[in-house]
């Protein structure tokens, strides 16, 4: 990069704003997508197209947090990046990688979901887990291809004893990457609010199938999905244009400079967000946090004894114990135990009611 593209910024109130951003975002987008993640492998049991759509979400946003520890080292330094060359190429591009694989799976999730209520016959709905890898690949491909750019540049920028490492200048235009930054907002962005008015607009046309729970639920995540793509994405972009709309006045303006890296920490917090629309996507996900957040109420105690009570048993066991405990009244009764054993295992579920205890014997 051209040193005369850089600009120091007196005070830098960049680096005391970001650093307790993107904590933020790191700590919240760990937890949540490390539970989604584990919510994908181990909890859901049928996978189907708009799961693996999902999963790579997740899969997009895990990545961003590899990268995000770096750059609050970076703010925390006073923009003063302390590695070489090929770090600050990887970090850029791997940010640049998950904007643009979060926003694309956010619109495929959206587009997936309109042909699931709008088109609910259409060939696309009935395509299998296969074909749905095969289009995740293809996806993947063209993000890699999209921002592979990054990795052949260099974004180190030396002012005086600074070296920044920043893949946006601020003296002009940044050519094919302001290209793609805007591109890869406009398009799926169009692409989103074509699918939520399609789907509100056709179940107002179907009174009766509106009122049901399932459709109430498509409409409720299609909302979501575009709120947490505007909110993310639609600050960074305006600020971008603002600059590029008044550049050379704003050139190297500090105002416009803050007001842009504050913003793509908007960009930054989707990861955050994404969790949201796993939440509203699929029942497994409001019952396996449920299951997370009973177990980390559950009090121990630290006596507590490893034997079960009767009402902490399972029906199955409960009722083998009562069994046994029927057979050995018999035995203690009987001079014959070995043929009454049979008769009792047999005639268990009439009997039991009888000696005061439940009726469902294994």
């Amino acid at each position: 990069m051209d040193n005369g593209s850089c600009c120091l910024i007196e005070g830098d109130p960049i680096s005391q704003v970001m650093p307790p951003l993107l904590i933020l975002a790191f700590v919240l987008g760990a937890l949540g997508n490390g539970m989604a993640l584990c919510g994908f492998c181990f909890y859901m049991k049928t996978w189907k197209p708009s799961t693996i759509y999902l999963f790579n979400l997740a899969v997009a946003d895990f990545l961003l947090m590899i990268c995000l520890p770096f750059r609050t080292d970076y703010y925390w330094r006073h923009r003063q990046w302390a590695f070489e060359d090929i770090p600050c190429r990887v970090a850029l591009f791997m940010l640049a990688m998950n904007r643009a694989g979060s926003i694309i799976f956010l619109t495929v999730v959206a587009v997936d979901r309109y042909f699931k209520v709008v088109h609910p016959h259409h060939v696309l709905n009935t395509i299998s887990n296969r074909t749905a890898a095969g289009i995740v690949c293809a996806l993947w491909i063209m993000v890699i291809l999209g921002t592979l750019y990054l990795l052949m540049e260099n974004h180190l920028c030396v002012h005086e004893k600074t070296i920044s490492c920043e893949s946006f200048i601020m003296e002009s235009a940044n050519g094919w990457h302001d290209i793609m930054f805007q591109l890869e907002f406009f398009l799926p962005l169009g692409i989103i609010l074509f699918c939520s008015f399609r789907i509100i607009w056709s179940l107002k046309q179907r009174r009766q199938l509106a009122r049901q729970t399932r459709m109430k639920k498509a409409t409720r995540f299609i909302m979501v999905v575009a709120v947490v793509f505007i909110t993310c994405y639609l600050p960074s972009v305006s600020a971008r244009l603002y600059f590029l709309w008044t550049v050379p006045s704003s050139a190297c303006d500090p105002s416009v400079h803050v007001a842009l890296h504050i913003t793509l920490s908007f960009t930054y917090m989707n990861s955050m967000l994404d969790p949201l629309v796993y939440y509203f996507s699929s029942p497994v996900f409001p019952k396996f946090y449920t299951k997370l957040k009973i177990r980390g109420l559950r009090p121990k105690s630290p006596g507590h004894s490893k034997t079960q009570r009767p009402e902490e048993m399972p029906i199955p066991k409960l009722c083998r114990k009562s069994c046994v405990r029927v057979a050995s009244s018999f035995q203690s009764q009987s001079n014959e135990p070995q043929l009454l054993y049979p008769f009792i295992f047999r005639w268990a579920p009439r009997l039991l009611p009888q000696f005061g205890y439940c009726g469902h014997c294994c």
